[in-house]
């Protein structure tokens, strides 16, 4: 055979492994619609009840991490939260501790992605190590920023003055490209399984184990070489570089669900390094933030200025911008000072290594920490008596007073954006405004 013949048949391999890469990422996305449908179709009722009980800053919190692990999607819950705000179902109070704990919770799919690689050891090992440090990054942020926006409103404050200059921009929706792709498959399945919850979850595991076999292999062959220098010098070389391209790449696909679930079979397959995708997912903690702005930017501009339905779409803006400001100071904190930026990298190096020793740890740490320690915590603190109070907007301020709903709410936790009015759908709101994350 000819280098010509050669060559030829080399471009040939490549373009149908391509083409083949292509289905398969379809299938490993529309996995992971599946597995947010399902829990949707099994919790999402319970998803919405759980953000109505805030009690106190601490519940609320955890409530973030249980609702959004339960219908993986951060995007789903911090969208249904503004909804709720501008519906008046929820005070401004009781939505940024839930933000925060969505963070936490929306890391649960790229867990349950690594143990797709479980029973392959040091493709594993990697893999949990690259899906967690999501996880130990997020659990880090609270830690710090929790205790500091309770006491000195370190969050709610700048984006209780940002509000009053972007409360007028308005908003339109945003279509990821991904989501109209993979839905009507979705939606086929879902059909054909009877909008049974547990039916819907069973197929989407087995397309995602499915897939990341495929996924690994493929992008073995097509990534070592010229295409892994490319990812190693251009685009996952330099943190800055890695950050940005994390925030545009989420906020395109308005889903860090996919796209940080993305970089754990190329961590698995030993293309990239722990380290290396820190970036890129800090980075995309950022652009899934947009699609809570632009749905509570919506919010904001219906009504007559001034009315109580417009000021309830305010207080929507400012919580949708904390979660961005929340992102921002976790990124200032755990990236650039490197003995920070190590911590959550070897925490997740250490959990890699406990999980290939024993895989019970990998299943014991997902249920512990996005399920059982957060229902836990809300029921043993829910009647706890907090006073948390963060600064509202100047127009919320200078608005027409509200007249409260009748509530067991201690009445130092009231919010003067809520109303009795109940005309608004926050579910339908949230359905329309959703974008996929997790």
């Amino acid at each position: 055979m000819t280098t010509s013949q050669e060559s030829k048949v080399a471009s040939t391999n490549t373009v149908l492994q391509v083409v083949f890469l292509v289905g398969v990422l379809v299938m490993f996305f529309t996995s992971l619609e599946l597995m947010g449908d399902s829990f949707k179709l099994m919790g999402s009722g319970l998803a919405e009840s759980l953000l109505r009980m805030t009690s106190n800053p601490f519940v609320g919190l955890f409530i973030g991490i249980l609702a959004t692990s339960l219908v993986q999607s951060s995007s789903t819950t911090t969208t249904l939260t503004v909804s709720l705000v501008a519906a008046g179902g929820l005070d401004i109070a009781g939505a940024i501790p839930i933000i925060m704990g969505a963070n936490i919770g929306t890391s649960v799919t790229n867990t349950i992605v690594s143990l797709g690689s479980v029973t392959r050891k040091e493709e594993f090992r990697r893999a949990m190590a690259g899906a967690t440090v999501h996880d130990f990054f997020n659990f880090l942020a609270v830690a710090t920023l929790f205790p500091l926006e309770l006491i000195f409103k370190f969050v709610s404050t700048p984006a209780a003055y940002l509000t009053d200059s972007l409360a007028t921009v308005g908003g339109t929706q945003l279509l990821s490209p991904v989501k109209e792709i993979t839905e009507p498959i979705a939606t086929f399945v879902i059909q054909m399984a009877g909008e049974n919850g547990i039916i819907v979850l069973i197929v989407g595991l087995a397309l995602l184990f499915l897939s990341l076999r495929f996924l690994v292999t493929l992008l073995k062959g097509l990534v070592l070489g010229r295409s892994e220098q490319f990812l190693h010098k251009y685009i996952f070389g330099q943190p800055a570089i890695s950050l940005l391209f994390g925030v545009a790449l989420t906020f395109l696909v308005q889903s860090s669900s996919i796209t940080t679930s993305l970089t754990v079979p190329l961590v698995g397959a030993g293309i990239l390094t722990v380290s290396q995708i820190y970036p890129f997912v800090l980075g995309a903690n950022v652009g899934t933030t947009m699609t809570a702005i632009v749905a509570a930017l919506v919010l904001a501009s219906a009504g007559e200025p001034g009315s109580a339905e417009a000021l309830r779409g305010v207080a929507a803006v400012k919580v949708a911008l904390a979660h961005l400001f929340f992102n921002l100071y976790g990124i200032a904190l755990f990236l650039p000072i490197r003995r920070l930026r190590q911590i959550p990298i070897r925490l997740a190096e250490r959990l890699g290594d406990l999980a290939v020793k024993n895989r019970a740890y990998a299943l014991g740490y997902l249920a512990t920490v996005f399920f059982a320690i957060p229902l836990i915590t809300i029921l043993g603190t829910r009647n706890l008596d907090f006073t948390y109070d963060p600064p509202r907007p100047d127009r919320l301020e200078q608005g027409p007073a509200l007249e409260p709903e009748t509530t067991s709410e201690p009445s130092s936790r009231r919010d003067p954006s809520v109303s009795t009015d109940r005309s608004a759908d926050p579910v339908s709101l949230a359905e329309a405004l959703e974008g996929r994350d997790g």
